[in-house]
């Protein structure tokens, strides 16, 4: 498997959504295209477990105890990522966005055959918060707690996330 476009996003709290305040977004572009697995048995072979299919909710919404990864399986949308001052991204069938812990994310539009899997590091259980003032404030300590998954969810072992991550973890590295 191939990346054809790394992104990298970072956001910073724009007082409603936390957001991560040391990882960044990454979306990688046409990484499950040539895939014959599906994105969830790519997702589990990798450690990230805990997974649906359906779509994404078209309200701001975050994890604060745990990081994400949605694989388009059908069609594209438009999700704005960082709360409501992020950036859209348009993303379509075949793409994998990976969103730390406290990333704010949003269903904007999406095709009539939009479909995405969802996983978790570990299969890690998660938790829907909506940016409410409760929410902010009790969230920061979870979403700096989130350990780094071991390993990527499309590349295992290697990828961009264990590169990306693991320096905006630790910068001396």
């Amino acid at each position: 498997m191939e990346i054809a476009e790394l992104k990298i996003l970072y956001f910073e709290d724009d007082g409603i959504i936390p957001n991560n305040p040391n990882l960044p977004v990454l979306l990688y572009r046409d990484a499950l295209s040539g895939e014959t697995d599906s994105p969830e048995t790519v997702f589990e072979r990798n450690g990230w477990c805990n997974s649906w299919r359906n779509g994404i909710f078209d309200y701001h919404h975050f994890h604060s105890n745990t990081h994400e990864v949605l694989g388009v399986i059908d069609g594209e949308a438009e999700v704005i990522v960082g709360g409501e001052f992020g950036e859209t991204v348009r993303f379509r069938k075949g793409d994998v966005l990976i969103l730390p812990a406290g990333t704010g994310h949003k269903r904007i539009s999406a095709s009539d055959d939009f479909k995405v899997a969802g996983a978790y590091p570990d299969g890690r259980d998660y938790n829907t918060k909506k940016g409410r003032a409760d929410d902010r404030t009790s969230s920061r300590l979870d979403i700096i707690s989130v350990p780094l998954p071991s390993g990527d969810p499309v590349f295992g072992d290697t990828g961009p996330l264990i590169r990306h991550w693991r320096i905006a973890s630790d910068p001396s590295l």
